[in-house]
């Protein structure tokens, strides 16, 4: 895996109760909650920062000791979402689109939908 490539979401998400969960911009409501590891990609996935400084970024919340085998799981993170098309992978910084960057409920849904509907943005 090329570790200078940039991440980024395709996935309107909710970050509640301490979970990330895929959301549904025409009904909130409905969530589908992630893995923790899924989850916090998906919340990291910005389009301005590498795989490189994922990881980098991850290893630093192990102040004690990286686990051995934190780069094998990190990649077979991104390879799930990738092939579920959940993260896009690339070679420049991506800038997101209005509904994508940031989570559901700091978003005006109002205007998330009719800039979804401008962009011919359909959800997984």
């Amino acid at each position: 895996m090329d570790s200078s490539q940039y991440f980024y979401r395709n996935v309107v998400f909710t970050r509640r109760n301490g979970k990330v969960a895929l959301a549904d911009i025409h009904n909130p409501d409905h969530t589908t909650e992630l893995e923790d590891w899924l989850g916090l990609v998906i919340s990291l996935a910005d389009g301005k920062h590498t795989l490189q400084q994922l990881t980098e970024f991850i290893a630093t919340q192990y102040p004690a000791s990286v686990p051995v085998n934190l780069q094998d799981t990190i990649e077979s993170v991104i390879q799930r979402l990738t092939e579920g098309e959940l993260i896009k992978l690339t070679d420049q910084p991506v800038e997101l689109p209005y509904y994508l960057s940031q989570p559901i409920e700091q978003l005006n849904p109002d205007v998330a939908k009719r800039k979804m509907h401008e962009d011919g943005y359909t959800q997984h």
